[in-house]
């Protein structure tokens, strides 16, 4: 019906039923009105009309079906020897551009990569005299609007433009009218068929529980006289599980979905045409104009959004005068969603039976034989599976292959052996102290008092593990009073009288009541510790300049915190503090500028306790104010 007006020139918006042969009925008008060489020379077309660039575009909604537009476009015009590319996303850019390069008459394409390539100057589109929007529902739908309408703006203005589709709500064809000079809207229908479906489509549904589902899909495909199924799931991932359950069940399966990438989702489309897989669990991205020959069987395991979904799925059947069988599950909480399908194509199975598994209506129904299980015998195991249809290298964007849960070829496979072959060295940490390494800090000049418990703390250092300790102003809690149970053998072999004012100054200390921790005694603390660990002046420099060590934490009293306060601050400045020890808690040195005049008000605080020494610019006031220590009266 539709030959005799798309011939003539007029707009179109063809309606027909699934599988009544749509793709032939823009693709034919197509093929005649381009110009082809065999054209010039026959007398039918002057020279100057040839052109390389596109002078007929095809937009559709999916990958797969642009494929499938192609190549019966292909087998139609091969008398003509008419040139057809598709164009769509997935795929290297390379070939494509190159195509385009040496010259194309039709182009069929998603709107994606038509944008784009449009958009990069590498598709021409200011010579294309017809438009052909197929699926044009779904292209008009607000998600494909946008790109279509940019589409339409790279073509001219005067040019032939045609829709068609099984749906076609009146808002569509309203919004289609926008871009259509008056249009004819052709709609074919059978006199004996008059409802939405198509009449040799039986269908069949079953209120099922969601943890059947996979039971009773695995013994309908066990049926009498099925040939290829397709099955349909609303998500990706329901669908790349129901594809792995039936694998495992003994059945061949492959999946069609958005997760996978283009390579694998040809190859399961090509293995379901060849018959090396029989059951394809796919989405809704296969719904629409899919043609594979032999499909006996749609089975919906989950419910379809709408009743246009409802209709391009179960039309995968029964096509072209063949009969099908459509089966649909409805979950509980899909019955609302149900009803509105039933009541908008007037079906008359709004309240489905609940069935399970086991039901004996389920095996009258189907056909299927008495005793049959979930799990596929193995005699009966004949197909190939999906192995045996090679994974087609694509060139995807990206160096993207198959995804999703066990994709093959994908990127995550090759992962393990380049971690494997991988010459990089395993970086080895170092323990530091104060930024230069361990071993080098062991060979530095120590104190006499702290050379055995380094040496310890060398000897233990390889085989123990490294611990945190917590940490008072950048000096481990506790070393001071580690510090003195180290020290004190070095005293006794150094000097008999430096160690009796230690352990005398230490046992009055431990008599006394504690004191409040300050600054200024904290520092003037930690030039007096030196005078009490030095044995004599000679050696005093080399204490003061030495690299800070600090000693492993043994057992010793622990004293209770001390707190700063402006009280304390003031007792350190007078000198009836210098009556008083020192404190046996750590205090950590710091640089001051009056290190020196510091040094001479706390002359008379020695104390036992060994602290970090520092390295100061005066060496020889520090040093005087050492002896005068030592030489006040106590």
């Amino acid at each position: 019906m539709t030959l005799p007006v798309a011939l003539s020139g007029t707009d179109v918006i063809g309606q027909a039923k699934t599988g009544t042969g749509k793709t032939l009925g823009f693709g034919l008008p197509l093929l005649e009105r381009v110009t082809v060489p065999a054209d010039v020379e026959a007398g039918r077309a002057r020279p100057e009309d040839l052109t390389d660039a596109p002078q007929a575009l095809v937009v559709v909604p999916t990958r797969e079906l642009c494929t499938q537009v192609t190549n019966d476009l292909l087998t139609a015009g091969k008398v003509r020897n008419v040139r057809v590319t598709a164009i769509y996303g997935g795929r290297a850019y390379e070939p494509q551009v190159e195509a385009l390069k040496k010259g194309v008459d039709v182009v069929v394409g998603t709107p994606g990569r038509l944008l784009d390539l449009a958009g990069q100057k590498k598709l021409n589109l200011k010579h294309v005299r017809a438009l052909v929007l197929d699926e044009a529902d779904e292209m008009l739908d607000l998600g494909f609007l946008p790109d279509v309408e940019k589409i339409i703006n790279f073509l001219p203005a005067k040019r032939q433009t045609m829709l068609f589709s099984a749906t076609m709500p009146g808002a569509v064809i309203g919004l289609a009218r926008r871009y259509m000079s008056q249009p004819t809207h052709i709609r074919a229908t059978a006199p004996d068929d008059e409802g939405a479906t198509v009449a040799n489509t039986t269908q069949f549904v079953y209120r099922a529980h969601n943890m059947d589902k996979p039971e009773m899909v695995a013994r309908m495909l066990q049926a009498d006289g099925r040939g290829l199924v397709m099955v349909f799931c609303r998500t990706k991932r329901t669908a790349a599980d129901l594809a792995d359950q039936l694998k495992q069940r003994g059945f061949a399966s492959g999946a069609v979905h958005g997760d996978l990438g283009q390579g694998a989702r040809e190859q399961a489309l090509r293995a379901f045409r060849n018959g090396k897989v029989d059951v394809l669990v796919c989405t809704d991205v296969a719904a629409r104009g899919i043609d594979v020959e032999g499909v006996t069987h749609v089975i919906n395991y989950q419910t379809p959004e709408d009743e246009k979904t409802y209709l391009h799925r179960i039309g995968r059947t029964g096509r072209a005068g063949a009969k099908g069988t459509a089966i649909t599950l409805v979950d509980w909480d899909d019955i609302p969603r149900w009803q509105l399908i039933n009541k908008a194509l007037d079906l008359g199975l709004g309240d489905p039976q609940e069935t399970y598994s086991t039901s004996p209506h389920l095996f009258t129904d189907l056909g299927i034989p008495e005793g049959t299980k979930g799990i596929l015998p193995r005699a009966e195991r004949t197909r190939a599976g999906l192995d045996a249809e090679e994974l087609e290298d694509l060139g995807e964007p990206g160096g993207r292959g198959p995804r999703g849960r066990g994709g093959r070829g994908g990127r995550g496979n090759d992962r393990p052996e380049e971690r494997e072959t991988s010459t990089r060295t395993p970086r080895r940490r170092r323990r530091t102290r104060g930024g230069t390494p361990l071993d080098e800090a062991a060979q530095q000049p120590a104190s006499p008092a702290a050379e055995g418990a380094g040496e310890a703390e060398a000897g233990t250092a390889a085989r123990t593990p490294r611990r945190r300790r917590r940490m008072r102003g950048g000096v481990p809690a506790g070393a001071p009073s580690a510090a003195v149970t180290a020290a004190e053998p070095a005293e006794a072999a150094e000097s008999a009288v430096d160690t009796a004012e230690g352990t005398a100054d230490a046992a009055e200390a431990s008599a006394k009541p504690r004191r409040r921790r300050t600054r200024r005694s904290a520092e003037s603390a930690a030039v007096d510790t030196a005078a009490a660990v030095t044995p004599s002046p000679a050696e005093e420099t080399a204490v003061a300049v030495a690299a800070p060590v600090v000693t492993e934490p043994e057992a010793a009293p622990v004293t209770e915190p001390r707190r700063r306060t402006r009280k304390a601050a003031a007792e350190a400045e007078t000198p009836a503090v210098a009556a008083e020890p020192a404190e046996t808690t750590e205090a950590k040195p710091r640089r001051a500028r009056k290190t020196a005049a510091k040094a001479e008000t706390a002359v008379d605080t020695a104390e036992a306790v060994e602290t970090k020494p520092r390295r100061t610019r005066k060496t020889a006031a520090t040093t005087e104010a050492l002896d005068t220590a030592e030489a006040a009266p106590r």
